[in-house]
């Protein structure tokens, strides 16, 4: 399996990137390392292994571990989904189209 992700997945990056930021506090340091230094600062799996003094094959195990965790983590917890849901009904008020006794209900709703 390879979590690689080409041009065509951008959205799916931001999508885990979104998650990590919601859910990063539950990862340990060095899976907060890696992700960072692969995601954010666009290392390469044997750039970081170099850098750390592992195995590139330690560094593409956790950052598969660590990108299923936060998937499952958002199946069972749906913050992103309800977060992005609630933003986008909050803009719809701005922008009229709801009346505010429906924006409350449809929040109330989402949590």
């Amino acid at each position: 399996m390879t979590i690689i992700m080409s041009n065509n997945d951008l959205e799916k990056t931001m999508l885990i990137s979104e998650y990590f930021d919601y859910y990063k506090n539950l990862l340990t340091d060095k899976q907060k390392q890696y992700f960072e230094l692969y995601f954010f600062e666009d290392y390469s799996f044997q750039e970081i292994a170099d850098e750390l003094k592992i195995s590139k094959s330690a560094v593409h195990d956790s950052l598969t571990k660590t990108v299923s965790f936060l998937k499952k983590t958002e199946e069972k917890l749906n913050f992103v989904y309800k977060h992005n849901k609630i933003k986008h009904l909050i803009e719809s008020f701005k922008n009229k189209d709801i009346s505010v006794d429906n924006l409350l209900n449809l929040i109330e709703k989402e949590i």
